[in-house]
């Protein structure tokens, strides 16, 4: 190759080389402005999304700042299915809410908490009753309604430890709601002696220049009255106003009007000052309004307010309950009062028992159902200061049988869906009415000194047995209507109850048969006396059942029933009056004995009379006494 030809050529190479270095500077430089763009994008992307986080992190925290976190809190917990082994499993409100909210949640809950600042209540009887949607809607009742305190200073004790726990979160209002019964006079000087003690105690919580700890007083009857129209700071103040209280006899106790109406005076407090509300009922009935139940309870909800109350124990499957009272005039009277029943519907038949008479006043073990609930509605508590009755022997134990608090609709539809459930709710509800037919006294002793004498006594005694086992028969019929739906039934509770109704129905029912037999047999051929100087003919319990093999056949159903009481519910009323009632033999017989005749003529004529005061000797004391005797005691509501 020549010289000239090889300069060509490397000249050709420099220029592919220096043409090829351009191109890649070129690319370099071109795919460095990309990165560069790109990072630039990026970064302010990432700007943009912290900046939106950011915001959204902030507006939330100040929102929740203003107002009480819990009543925005969406809970995820199912409805309680106390004692019953419920599987519907239902929403609580709150998470309703969440589930409806729509593309912009936060603004929804700013409107919703602008608006609950700017409320301003007016103070009058009357407050605004809640959507339809929100007094179905069932509210979580987890965890134990009922607390035995041991009396009325271990209630105050235990509420005292409730505020103490309330005031370290935030500034609290405590409402005192006294009920003015006669019967509570008593109650509220106990109360007014234990909060001294206690409001001293809780001053080293209540030390701030705005009182953390604020109290107001009101009482209620038939209508509620606002006692202190500002709330108090001392605990001087506080007792000062519970000792001013003075009892009425109105015979009404209007408990959840009275609430509303605390709510309604008192709701300021809680809405513009941001403190917590406690109201803390203090009674010893169920109260006489409770249509207004729902309403109370979806109101206080709302506001995030907790109930407690201090009252006595529901009697057992019993709406009314007598019992004798002195009034502060002097006068006994026999108190009745309404404390029950502790479910919302009656589950018990009031039959009275052979030979001893009517059933046995017993303690529930659980308060009414309507303020029980709202306690449990609530997050508050009800507090048994006093049994109504025998005290059950387990109170852990009846937890298993714990009435259904769930909304009475829901209650209403369980019950609809089962036959046995049904006819026992529809007899136990006629057995508690005011017009039912009351079990009746039934003749056991019969004066023989003549047949005669003994034909007329019997034939007044078949009078009101003829009915009664019409009645009984008709029971056992509509009771018979939900054997079916027996097997369905999971709950102790209201398995107990139909057993025990069943049971004792049919053993009434072979009672009252055989009685009847016995006092035809009797009428119709008059025994003789086997000992000189009986007069009398009684009819005592026995083994023997001669009534025939069908009367026999539910005798034997009877005890099939009772016995399954006794044993799969131990420790309960339920038990308690299965096991009274296969104490007394099913059967009848005759016995005879001798009867001062001419003196129950003469107790007789003194009750007739009416009551009056003789004077006599204390056979203690030595010292003459006045005594009260004849007649029947007034009945008054109290």
């Amino acid at each position: 190759m020549s010289m000239a030809t090889r300069r060509t050529a490397e000249s050709a190479v420099d220029m592919d080389v220096d043409s090829g270095l351009s191109v890649r500077w070129r690319d370099a430089a071109a795919w460095g402005m990309s990165l560069g763009a790109h990072i630039v994008i990026l970064a302010m992307l990432a700007t943009i999304t912290y900046s939106v986080s950011e915001l959204r992190h902030t507006e939330i925290t100040s929102a929740l700042d203003e107002v009480d976190e819990e009543r925005y809190k969406f809970e995820t917990t199912i409805s309680d299915q106390i004692g019953s082994d419920s599987n519907i499993d239902t929403l609580i409100a709150s998470q309703e809410a969440a589930q409806n909210t729509g593309q912009t949640p936060q603004e929804e809950m700013k409107q919703k908490i602008d608006e609950l600042n700017d409320v301003v209540v007016p103070v009058t009887d009357e407050i605004m009753q809640p959507a339809a949607a929100e007094l179905l809607a069932p509210a979580s009742t987890t965890g134990q309604h009922t607390e035995h305190t041991g009396g009325v200073e271990g209630a105050v004790d235990r509420l005292a430890w409730e505020i103490a726990n309330q005031l370290r979160e935030k500034k609290t209002l405590v409402v005192w709601l006294f009920d003015v019964s006669p019967s509570l006079k008593e109650r509220r000087e106990i109360v007014a002696n234990r909060v001294e003690n206690v409001y001293k105690q809780l001053t080293q919580l209540n030390n701030d220049s705005e009182k953390a700890l604020k109290t107001a007083v009101a009482s209620f009857s038939e209508r509620a009255t606002v006692i202190t129209e500002e709330p108090v700071d001392t605990a001087e103040d506080v007792v000062k106003a519970v000792r001013g209280i003075k009892s009425e006899e109105s015979g009404r106790e209007n408990v959840f009007s009275a609430v509303q109406l605390v709510f309604n005076k008192f709701l300021p407090h809680r809405t513009k000052q941001k403190r917590a509300m406690m109201v803390i009922i203090v009674t010893d009935e169920a109260g006489s309004d409770s249509d207004r139940l729902e309403q109370t309870i979806q109101l206080a909800r709302r506001y995030g307010i907790k109930c407690y109350c201090v009252g006595d124990a529901a009697p057992f499957g019993r709406r009314d309950v007598e019992i004798p009272f002195t009034l502060e005039n002097g006068e006994t009277v026999l108190g009745v009062m309404t404390r029950g029943p502790e479910s919302y519907y009656p589950e018990l038949l009031q039959l009275g028992f052979w030979p001893s008479g009517d059933i046995e006043l017993t303690s529930s073990g659980f308060g009414p159902y309507g303020l029980t609930r709202l306690c449990a509605e609530t997050n508050g508590l009800f507090f048994l200061s006093s049994e109504t009755g025998v005290k059950p022997k387990d109170p852990q134990l009846m937890r298993n049988y714990s009435p259904d608090y769930r909304p009475i609709p829901m209650i209403d539809a369980d019950i609809k869906a089962n036959a046995a459930k049904r006819v026992l709710t529809e007899l136990a509800i006629e057995q508690n009415s005011s017009n039912a037919l009351r079990f009746p006294y039934l003749q056991l002793a019969f004066r023989a000194d003549t047949d005669n004498a003994l034909r007329g006594e019997i034939t007044e005694a078949q009078r009101p047995v003829a009915e009664l086992d019409y009645r009984l028969e008709q029971l056992q019929n509509r009771l018979a209507l939900g054997e079916k739906d027996r097997a369905n039934v999971a709950e102790p509770r209201w398995q107990a109850s139909y057993d025990l109704a069943m049971g004792r129905a049919l053993a009434m029912r072979v009672r009252a048969f055989g009685y009847n037999t016995m006092l035809a047999e009797m009428k119709a051929t008059p025994k003789k006396f086997e000992n000189a100087g009986s007069n009398r003919w009684r009819l005592v319990p026995s083994k023997e059942i001669s009534s025939g093999a069908a009367v026999r056949k539910l005798a034997k159903q009877a005890t099939d029933y009772l016995t399954r009481v006794v044993d799969d519910h131990p420790g309960t009323p339920w038990a308690d009056l299965a096991e009274r009632e296969l104490v007394t033999q099913f059967g009848w017989e005759w016995k005879e004995d001798t009867f001062d005749f001419a003196r129950a003529a003469e107790m007789a004529a003194e009750r007739k009379a009416g009551p009056r005061i003789i004077e006599e000797v204390d056979p203690k004391t030595g010292k003459k006494v006045k005594r009260v005797v004849g007649g029947e005691p007034k009945r008054l509501d109290i």
